[in-house]
């Protein structure tokens, strides 16, 4: 899975896994989560551990501190400050954002934006009873929340991409490094025991997608893994491309139908786990993982699936993603992607941002637009969109039920060596990713591609 924010500033990237600040037991707050610890370590967590000071510092603080405020009050939530203050126009039942350190959270957003509202979660300068209830208030009302006018000025504010993380092929590696290699141990707190790290699609018979449970995420998984082989004609014989191997659970799925598999990741971690999957299933001889990009791929294939792999491709490299599926498709070949989309007026308008999520934990990453997708394959391949299918119910409950496990298994993510700010910023992006698609603000699409107009 791929998440962009749209909002932010720069800072140079911070590994989140490292040795625990608070070397005690591990402390908890009311609603479960881990609460950050009273000293943060600087060098793990430069961008925490300290909120922005000074007098510039403490102006940008005053003025994000009324459009906070200002802003807060139309919307239907709840803030509760330490001196009993409560805005919002959130009945009982609302969401509730419970500010401890209001200077510092304000201080953290006049100087930092969206990454400034993150990080002063992980920091624990406020608190939610309900996060994701919390930030969905906040997506929903997105284009709202900033006044107009100060809005067209956020091109001379924002700051653009680094140019180490924009995904030239000598950065893609490292990009994805970051993300996917940070533990397979880690992924497996989480994620049931498909490995599978996209939405899933949840069939009529488990009822509401609001009260899906985990027992039946990982059949859910193999459906969605098999309605996009069934769309891409994966079967026996198949010689199959998948741009972005995961754990292996589509390639493991794909060459039990008798395909032969070839699966590219640029992640070390993956390849191995995927690699030790596959063999112990028995498919070695059908399924090869390559830890190589997508555009040095070669050959010749019948059927080219990705899924979420899109959305770390890079908005200026669209194209030559989409060339390479239309180079290496064979006459009569079809594609199946599930990307993760955004409206396309916001993607415009964001698309030179540095966000949270590209600070903390998506380096390179964006979100394409339905209509971005159709555009740059009409203008630059043979393929043409013939199909999609809108899910995007279907990844808030598969978030939401990361995100309860996630939580449950907070001990265990611990021992592995990952500290509370991580699990703190761990779980703001699960939350956030969430609240996008409970909103409305994202969906992810199946896609299905081929080339039928080119050859009338």
């Amino acid at each position: 899975m791929t998440m962009t924010d749209d909002n932010g500033t720069t800072s140079a990237h911070v590994h989140p896994a490292g040795p625990a600040a608070d070397r005690g037991p591990a402390a908890w707050t009311p609603t479960g989560v881990p609460a950050s610890p009273a000293t943060i370590d600087p060098d793990v967590w430069p961008g925490v551990a300290q909120p922005p000071s000074g007098a510039k510092a403490a102006v940008a603080g005053k003025a994000a501190g009324l459009l906070f405020k200002g802003a807060a009050r139309r919307l239907p939530l709840r803030v509760v400050y330490p001196d009993g203050t409560v805005l919002g126009q959130g009945g009982p039942e609302a969401p509730v954002m419970t500010m401890v350190r209001p200077e510092a959270f304000e201080a953290r957003i006049g100087d930092n934006g969206l990454i400034g509202l993150g990080e002063s979660f992980m920091a624990g300068d406020w608190e939610a009873s309900d996060l994701a209830g919390v930030l969905e208030v906040f997506a929903a009302a997105v284009d709202t929340l900033i006044p107009m006018p100060l809005q067209k000025l956020r091109s001379l504010y924002l700051p653009r991409t680094p140019k180490q993380e924009r995904n030239a092929e000598q950065n893609t590696r490292s990009n994805i490094s970051r993300h996917y290699d940070l533990s397979n141990d880690l992924f497996a707190t989480f994620l049931d025991a498909t490995m599978s790290y996209s939405s899933a699609l949840f069939p009529a018979a488990a009822g509401p997608l609001d009260a899906v449970e985990w027992d039946v995420l990982a059949q859910a998984q193999q459906d969605k893994i098999d309605r996009l082989l069934d769309k891409a004609g994966v079967g026996q014989g198949t010689r199959l491309l998948e741009i972005g191997t995961g754990w292996g659970e589509l390639a493991l799925r794909a060459a039990a139908r008798g395909a032969t598999v070839y699966s590219v990741t640029l992640s070390s971690e993956q390849q191995a786990l995927a690699q030790q999957r596959i063999a112990d299933a028995g498919y070695s001889h059908q399924v090869t993982v390559a830890l190589q990009d997508y555009r040095a791929v070669e050959g010749e294939y019948d059927a080219v699936v990705s899924v979420e792999m899109i959305e770390a491709v890079g908005y200026e490299y669209w194209p030559i993603y989409f060339q390479t599926i239309d180079r290496v498709l064979a006459p009569g070949g079809k594609v199946a992607i599930q990307a993760i989309t955004m409206p396309h007026g916001r993607m415009l308008a964001t698309r030179n941002a540095y966000t949270w999520v590209h600070k903390y934990i998506f380096p390179g990453g964006f979100l394409p637009s339905v209509r971005a997708i159709e555009s740059v394959t009409q203008q630059n391949t043979t393929l043409r969109v013939r199909e999609r299918m809108g899910m995007g119910d279907h990844y808030a409950a598969t978030l939401r039920l990361w995100e309860e496990r996630f939580l449950a298994k907070s001990r265990d993510v611990g021992e592995l060596g990952f500290d509370a700010v991580f699990q703190r910023m761990w779980l703001f992006y699960l939350c956030y990713s969430r609240a996008g698609f409970q909103s409305g603000y994202l969906d992810v699409q199946q896609i299905v591609l081929d080339r039928r107009e080119a050859q009338l």
